[in-house]
């Protein structure tokens, strides 16, 4: 089988997206590729067949991958957040923390690692500063060791529950 991949339904459409894309035109452009380059002749120092294979490999590489995800997934559903025992972080939590030293604040979605997205402000639950948020509530200092030491920083809020 396989290790359990978290995804919010988002996270999953965006990869079912992406194997579409990668079976549907992907892998006809670069079979296009592949039939111009050996029209250029002999494939034994054909840098366009090369590179068209090697395109190749990395499409077909990511299908299997992407199709390896998609079924060990488990999807994490939106819950109303009325239980008491919600309004801890878990995957799916968005919550506010703040740096205790410097007082910067920061706003980051615990995702599973497949969707896992710096720059949209989504961090994986296992990441070092995913790892010692969840289960905790808000209110809690926790200590998360980076590079240049050990960072303090206080849950501020949990805005957004999930159910897994």
């Amino acid at each position: 089988m396989g290790e359990e991949v978290f995804l919010t339904k988002e996270g999953l459409e965006k990869l079912q997206a992406e194997m579409h894309h990668l079976k549907t035109v992907r892998r006809k452009e670069v079979a296009a590729r592949i039939k111009e380059a050996r029209e250029y002749g002999d494939i034994v120092e054909n840098s366009e067949y090369d590179d068209a294979k090697n395109e190749q490999a990395f499409v077909e590489g990511r299908i299997k991958d992407l199709e390896q995800l998609l079924r060990n997934a488990r999807i994490i559903e939106e819950d109303d957040g009325s239980a008491a025992e919600n309004h801890e972080v878990k995957i799916g939590s968005t919550v506010e923390i703040k740096d205790v030293e410097s007082g910067e604040e920061f706003v980051y979605t615990l995702v599973g690692s497949a969707e896992a997205d710096p720059s949209e402000n989504k961090i994986s639950n296992e990441s070092p500063v995913g790892r010692a948020i969840i289960g905790r509530k808000a209110g809690e200092k926790v200590e998360v060791e980076v590079p240049a030491g050990i960072m303090e920083y206080e849950i501020m809020n949990i805005r957004k529950k999930s159910k897994i």
